[in-house]
């Protein structure tokens, strides 16, 4: 210190943080103010935003009361730098964690409303945070005097010693971001394997794909053979898509009361079964001269890949029960079979060999 402290450096000082203190507090307040206003909108981004900066505003406040205290102390010009120093560090660190969550937050609700679902890709939450966090780190270091040219080169050259060493890490993660730029897949969609794995996208981060089955099973698969196999995307380019249910009616029936009695069937559970596409255009087409039966195909409408077995359930059940009221038979499979009386033919590769009873010679005897 250049001086002895008095009351009036003191009282200047306690006045300096008081002032921080209270400025923090009305801050912290105008901004759940803010945020209680940003719920109300359409876009997500404010709430984020608002909700960073309520950490960030008051630390800030505080910190430039702690300054002001700091100037109207008679540091001595070491001690005041170190302490402007190790302030500045701390304003840093807390906007570099503020930046990184008002980005990652901003990336995740970009990345919501381009999929459309609840779900959110992490990977690319995962890599902007990283960067946003590794640039303050090294902003920190310079403001503490530490110099980060030897960091960057010692980086670059281990850099090099770690890609070789997480080659299958790094495959899966530009595997993952390759899949998320080209948008074949995206959180929500359903999509299903060639080795038969199938189900719902939860979730792309860095290193695999998580996949929800039906039976609410997860199947996690790496993002390096996701885009190296191939896929069925039942979402794209639309999730709206078309089912075949196979059907058969008897050669004595009335194909044209069979196919007006399908298709009200059919419109009657686009309209009433949730999932269907009301506006579908129902379509029956026979194919078929079967051993008992004239089939044909009858295409539904479905909303979403999984609403398929409701449909289906509800339009078998409607359909018997409507052929039966209209005297419409579905035959059971049969074959006849014509069995005509006399000697059998020997089996394939074996001689025919007459009954030794019937054979002019006796047995040898020995």
């Amino acid at each position: 210190m250049t001086r002895a402290l008095t009351l009036h450096d003191w009282i200047a000082a306690g006045i300096a943080v008081a002032a921080g203190l209270a400025a923090g507090l009305l801050l912290r307040a105008l901004l759940r103010w803010l945020g209680e206003r940003a719920s109300r909108t359409r876009w997500s981004g404010d709430d984020v935003i608002v909700d960073a900066l309520r950490t960030l505003v008051p630390c800030a406040a505080i910190t430039a009361g702690l300054a002001a205290a700091a100037e109207a102390l008679p540091l001595t010009p070491r001690t005041g730098r170190n302490v402007t120093m190790t302030l500045t560090a701390l304003l840093i660190v807390a906007g570099t964690l503020t930046a990184a969550r008002i980005v990652t937050g901003l990336v995740g609700t970009l990345a919501q409303s381009r999929s459309g679902v609840a779900g959110s890709a992490t990977i690319f939450v995962n890599i902007t945070r990283v960067v946003v966090l590794a640039m303050g780190f090294l902003v920190v270091l310079q403001t503490l005097g530490i110099s980060i040219a030897p960091l960057l080169t010692a980086l670059g050259v281990g850099g090099l010693a770690v890609a070789l060493a997480l080659q299958d890490t790094l495959a899966n993660l530009f595997a993952g971001v390759h899949i998320l730029a080209a948008k074949t897949v995206q959180p929500g969609d359903y999509i299903q394997l060639s080795s038969g794995e199938e189900g719902y996208v939860v979730d792309i981060n860095w290193r695999n794909t998580t996949v929800r089955q039906l039976s609410n099973n997860l199947v996690i698969i790496p993002n390096a053979k996701l885009a190296s196999t191939n896929m069925t995307n039942y979402s794209r380019p639309e999730q709206e898509l078309s089912i075949m249910v196979q059907a058969g009616v008897s050669y004595d029936s009335d194909l044209e009361q069979v196919e007006r009695v399908t298709v009200e069937v059919v419109d009657e559970v686009m309209k009433d079964i949730t999932g269907a596409v009301p506006d579908h255009e129902a379509a029956i087409r026979f194919h078929t001269f079967g051993d008992s039966r004239i089939s044909f195909t009858v295409i539904l409408g479905v909303g979403e890949f999984s609403d398929q077995y409701r449909i289906k359930h509800e339009f078998i059940k409607r359909l018997h029960q409507r052929y039966r009221a209209e005297g419409i038979r579905v035959p059971a499979p049969a074959r006849t079979v014509t069995v005509h009386q006399g000697e059998l033919p020997p089996p394939l590769g074996i001689p025919h060999q007459r009954d030794a009873s019937l054979s002019p010679r006796s047995p040898r005897v020995h």
